[in-house]
């Protein structure tokens, strides 16, 4: 039988290649799945705006559904979402787009096993393959820039950049997962092999806060 996933969607570089992972392995993914906690109104992983998620969704031509939560309640929100999409969509597992970080990978397992589903982990490697893992996403063809920084890790004009080899040879002096995947810095991908369309970005303010900061886009509509 064809697995029909659901696949944790946050929009940046680890979640797109988990899709074409996944589509590679003649997998189907049905839906992207996207929290968004009320004490935020955006989405949990990048702080992103719904919109802009959305429209990844309709880029790529598959439907996103947005948990709404709480902090309180994120997990159970999660499992009550994953077994409405189990009887609206039948799928039989859904994906996520960790790397390494074990702790995780387990949440991840637990909140699927409860759900009666498979949990899936397409791009499963070690910490010291994450610079590979970067370079597969730049030579794969998607498009993507840096929607946020931790003033810990990186400096301010880290935002906005893209996602090309000279990205690679930069990272690569920092003291940091060049993947990012400790949440160093997070992307925002807006094109590649398995978009029907180009999502068109026009860089705006940049939003300060405690201890990353964000670059907001005026405007995204699909080319």
């Amino acid at each position: 039988m064809e697995e029909k996933l659901a696949l944790s969607w946050s929009g940046g570089k680890d979640a797109c290649m988990a899709l074409h992972r996944l589509h590679e392995q003649g997998k189907h993914v049905a839906v992207l799945v996207t929290t968004v906690p009320v004490e935020m109104g955006r989405t949990f992983g990048h702080g992103e705006k719904s919109e802009m998620v959305a429209l990844q969704g309709e880029a790529l031509n598959i439907p996103v559904y947005f948990i709404e939560c709480t902090y309180d309640s994120y997990k159970e929100s999660f499992i009550e979402a994953l077994l409405h999409l189990k009887n609206t969509f039948g799928i039989t597992g859904i994906a996520y787009g960790d790397l390494y970080l074990d702790e995780h990978r387990q949440w991840g397992t637990e909140v699927a096993e409860e759900a009666g589903l498979k949990a899936f982990y397409p791009l499963w490697t070690t910490r010291e393959h994450a610079l590979d893992a970067l370079k597969n996403f730049i030579q794969s063809g998607y498009k993507a820039t840096v929607i946020r920084i931790r003033d810990d890790s990186l400096e301010p004009d880290w935002l906005g950049r893209e996602l090309d080899e000279s990205f690679v040879e930069d990272i690569r002096e920092k003291d940091i997962c060049p993947m990012g995947e400790s949440g160093e810095y997070h992307t925002y991908v807006y094109d590649g092999p398995l978009f029907n369309r180009k999502i068109r970005l026009t860089k705006g303010n940049v939003i300060l806060f405690e201890k990353s900061r964000k670059l907001e886009f005026t405007k995204f509509e699909l080319a």
